[in-house]
């Protein structure tokens, strides 16, 4: 950037400008933007911004663990400049501090930590918590107003870090009441969403996760149709409210070919209006299920396994990923359908088990299409799923699932030598296996038998098997991230990567 010490670069021409400018980092084109008064007029060229991504609050603006007032202005600022011609807009908030996890690369620790917040009370947790939701409020509204008249966006991604599992229930959108004038804030919120879908002409990425007090059921009517002619990704997410998406709604999206519901909301009529030949076929699809909201969103109604059979037929490309979030394995057994063509499953939870046969289950059923199996328990207590079985559930799984490519393992027992099984059975084709050094236990009389430290002969035959070098994960926080915040960004990355 030596041109822009120069008085050259004060007499070039603007063309000129915005084209250095567009081989600068977004850091980059705000130094060299201080040359002058031009360079600054040039940095704003509609072109140089076609795609914005914004974290606010928790490792973004502020920095601090929940969105700050200060980040207000600023966000003003970027959106008041790019929001009406920004092609990709990506928005992250996290408000709620001390009761939500950070917005951040860190994953949260201490899950069960969070508290409800009408139950906290310290008068000046709850006035900071009001506070923490009238900034949301105000943010989310500046964000929409700046964006509702862009009829040239193409990608709007949204996820609002405002409703995760909790010991007493679930953070929902009546908590926003309580806010002073909150009713009116999210109506108009709710209002400008509607206007900005019926605004848009080419959107080809939708995506709203948890984004408290923001999409209602109505919210997808108001899509015009050139973008319901365009759309390709739908992802419409939240815990407690109906159905987000109506059949009727759904028929109008005839490009569909990434989806992502909560698990509840695919009924078997939805699954039938995807099986429809008339319509582009479905490659991925990502499905919630909150064991928690299943009191609002029961099972009944939902996709039947010849629903599965019948959209598999017409999408045979078809893979899903699924998240069951505090959920018993009674009711998983009603999930887990023979035809359901499962790729990725995720199971996490506080204190609900996962039992030995769920696993069998899972292993038999999906043993051609698993790819990636996380299993997750934030608990004090370790349970054992080989006790009393001859063979270790985790050992069949990865002989049986010969396209396992990533195992994650914490909360459960594993012992050792099954762990060596199971670097040896999937080898180098395991690029991933990350088990928490405290789910790791030794078999006594094996430790008699073997010469050396026992930690330090498992990283050897662990790393002999899988081909590479492999260290068991120290720190539990590494393995357990927020639920909501890690299916949000793996949906994307799964729809992504079709």
């Amino acid at each position: 950037m030596a041109l822009c010490g120069g008085v050259g670069a004060m007499a070039l021409p603007s063309e000129l400008i915005v084209h250095i400018f567009s081989f600068l980092s977004d850091r980059d084109k705000l130094r060299a933007s201080t040359v002058c008064s031009r360079w600054r007029e040039c940095l704003f060229y509609p072109a140089l911004w076609t795609e914005l991504k914004l974290r606010v609050g928790g490792g973004g603006c502020s920095g601090g663990g929940g969105s700050s007032s200060e980040d207000t202005p600023k966000l003003e600022f970027l959106m008041r400049k790019f929001g009406s011609f920004v092609r990709e807009l990506q928005l992250e908030l996290a408000p709620v501090e001390g009761y939500l996890s950070p917005l951040n690369n860190e994953p949260s620790s201490n899950r069960m930590e969070q508290t409800t917040p009408g139950q906290d009370n310290d008068p000046q947790l709850s006035e900071r918590w009001r506070d923490a939701m009238a900034t949301y409020l105000d943010q989310v509204l500046c964000v929409f107003s700046n964006i509702r008249n862009n009829r040239n966006l193409q990608k709007l991604t949204l996820y609002g870090d405002t409703c995760v599992l909790q010991q007493e229930g679930l953070l929902d959108s009546s908590h926003l009441h309580q806010i002073h004038q909150g009713d009116k804030k999210i109506n108009e919120v709710q209002q400008l969403f509607m206007e900005l879908l019926s605004n848009t002409r080419q959107l080809r990425w939708l995506s709203c996760s948890f984004m408290l007090g923001l999409v209602t059921p109505c919210s997808l009517a108001s899509l015009s149709n050139p973008s319901a002619e365009t759309l390709q990704h739908l992802s419409l997410l939240d815990h407690q409210l109906g159905p987000l998406i109506s059949p009727s709604e759904l028929d109008r999206l005839s490009n569909i070919h990434t989806l992502a519901l909560d698990f509840s909301d695919l009924t078997s009529e939805m699954c039938g209006l995807l099986a429809s030949p008339s319509r582009t076929p479905l490659h991925r699809l990502s499905l919630m299920l909150n064991g928690a909201a299943l009191e609002f969103k029961p099972l009944d109604g939902t996709a039947t396994d010849d629903d599965w059979k019948a959209l598999v037929r017409v999408s045979s490309n078809l893979r899903v990923y699924m998240m069951a979030l505090e959920v018993d394995s009674s009711e998983l057994l009603r999930v887990l359908k023979p035809s359901l063509p499962l790729e990725r499953l995720h199971l996490d939870s506080y204190n609900t088990l996962v039992s030995d046969s769920t696993l069998e289950l899972i292993t038999h059923q999906y043993n051609k299409t698993l790819t990636h199996f996380l299993l997750l328990r934030d608990d004090p207590d370790f349970p054992d799923l080989s006790l009393n079985r001859l063979e270790d559930p985790l050992v069949l799984l990865a002989w049986r699932c010969t396209q396992l490519a990533v195992l994650v393992i914490h909360g459960y027992t594993v012992w050792s030598h099954n762990l060596v099984a199971v670097s040896r059975l999937r080898g180098s084709s395991l690029r991933v296996l990350t088990v928490s050094e405290e789910s790791i236990d030794f078999d006594p009389e094996q430790s008699v038998c073997m010469e050396g430290d026992p930690v330090h002969n498992l990283v050897k035959e662990v790393s002999l098997g899988l081909g590479r070098v492999w260290r068991p994960c120290l720190e539990s926080s590494l393995v357990l991230s927020e639920p909501t915040q890690h299916f949000h960004r793996e949906l994307h990355a799964f729809s992504m990567g079709m």
